[in-house]
């Protein structure tokens, strides 16, 4: 699921890679998926012959329609499952569990959140302690990956980057981000390896970096001035609907995400070293790759 996604077209891509055969599910099939030339449907490898027809088959699935997800589930044996954050995300997670188990689904790799616990002060990590609670109860074998905040997401500083600013609730609180194809990665090795049910990875990047060195690291990198301005959570929220126009959850997920940074400092653990026997991406070569994103 989601392959188009940070994380889904990174696993999508990594499987690939590796020759193996996948469905990727997607609500806008007649779009290319990001990476993958040509038109949407059934890629045929190019180069020596390969001994399977068809590399990745395109298929239509939305999580908010159970008649698609039936259809793409029947025939598969295992599942990578992320659905974009949001208020409907435990609905749609749960009921995507259940049509697997029905489909005959014999392996579940879920894409979850650090602290999903019952009584997280972040409401996007109880509502994954849901699922994570509803896919222990499905009989179904799984695996939950917790990554924390992808690198990904610093892109969508760009905007304040361009006013010299980033803007944050963390004052000097070190803070854990992974890259998103770190990620996908982790995900290809644990659907394609013996795995035993019911681990659970939290997954980093090699270091926890706060936001005034992110603005440090971008100025140095962009040749211009940029610091961290810092923000109680009450005026951060107002500037995150206000002026950079999220949804009312999605601001309060952000500052509530941030919070609890500050009050729970974080650590890089070495998950993704030991499962794929190499070092995590960093974050000077993500902010260095997209170099251009933060340009003028």
């Amino acid at each position: 699921m989601g392959a188009s996604g940070t994380t889904g077209n990174a696993l999508l891509h990594r499987l690939l890679a590796l020759g193996e055969p996948v469905r990727a599910l997607t609500r806008t099939p007649h779009r290319p998926l990001p990476g993958l030339p040509g038109v949407p449907g059934p890629l045929v490898p190019t180069g020596p012959a390969s001994p399977r027809p068809a590399a990745v088959e395109v298929r239509y699935a939305d999580a908010a329609d159970p008649h698609s997800l039936r259809a793409a589930f029947r025939g598969a044996d295992r599942l990578f499952l992320t659905t974009a954050n949001g208020p409907a995300q435990v609905a749609w997670e749960t009921r995507a569990v259940d049509l697997a188990a029905d489909a005959g689904i014999r392996h579940i790799v879920k894409v979850s959140a650090p602290a999903a616990e019952p009584d997280s002060p972040v409401a996007v990590s109880r509502g994954h302690h849901a699922v994570e609670e509803h896919l222990r109860a499905s009989g179904v074998p799984y695996t939950v990956l917790r990554p924390y905040a992808f690198m990904q997401n610093l892109l969508r500083l760009a905007p304040g980057v361009a006013h010299g600013a980033v803007l944050g609730t963390t004052g000097d609180a070190p803070v854990n981000h992974v890259d998103g194809r770190d990620v996908g990665d982790v995900a290809a090795a644990v659907l394609t390896r013996p795995e035993p049910a019911g681990r659970t990875y939290t997954l980093t990047g090699p270091e926890a970096v706060s936001y005034p060195d992110v603005a440090a690291r971008l100025a140095a990198l962009t040749g211009r001035p940029v610091r961290y301005v810092h923000l109680g959570p009450a005026a951060l929220r107002r500037e995150l609907v206000r002026n950079a126009g999220l949804p009312d959850w999605l601001a309060d997920h952000v500052t509530e995400i941030q919070q609890l940074a500050a009050s729970r400092p974080e650590s890089p653990t070495t998950t993704v070293a030991e499962v794929l026997g190499r070092p995590p991406r960093t974050l000077d070569a993500f902010l260095r790759r997209n170099r251009a994103h933060f340009q003028p």
